[in-house]
């Protein structure tokens, strides 16, 4: 135990009936849930490397860019009204209708 550090932290009501929950289930302490939950999260993050070589990161992004310029995707933004959102919608449910394939 010498190698752990004491943290005091909130959490919600909610929370802590579920941390109880846990702890009775497995037969452990609220702690080792906690730490269990911090490994977890660790593992299954991705996490953000700075690249060995910047200068082939600079290549990347302007492959990205080139990529992106192709798909004729503007930045600009999208605008529509709830109209013709509707009648999109409307058209693409009339032309897929299971019933229209049989």
């Amino acid at each position: 135990m010498s190698d752990m550090v004491r943290k005091q932290i909130y959490i919600h009501r909610r929370q802590e009936a579920l941390l109880k929950r846990l702890a009775k289930l497995r037969d452990t302490s609220e702690a080792e849930i906690i730490r269990h939950a911090i490994d977890f999260e660790a593992e299954h993050t991705q996490s953000f490397t700075a690249p060995s070589d910047p200068h082939a990161a600079w290549e990347d992004i302007l492959r990205f860019v080139e990529e992106r310029k192709k798909t004729g995707i503007t930045g600009q933004p999208y605008l529509w009204n709830r109209q013709e959102l509707y009648e999109e919608r409307e058209g693409r449910w009339l032309r897929d209708r299971p019933e229209d394939k049989e």
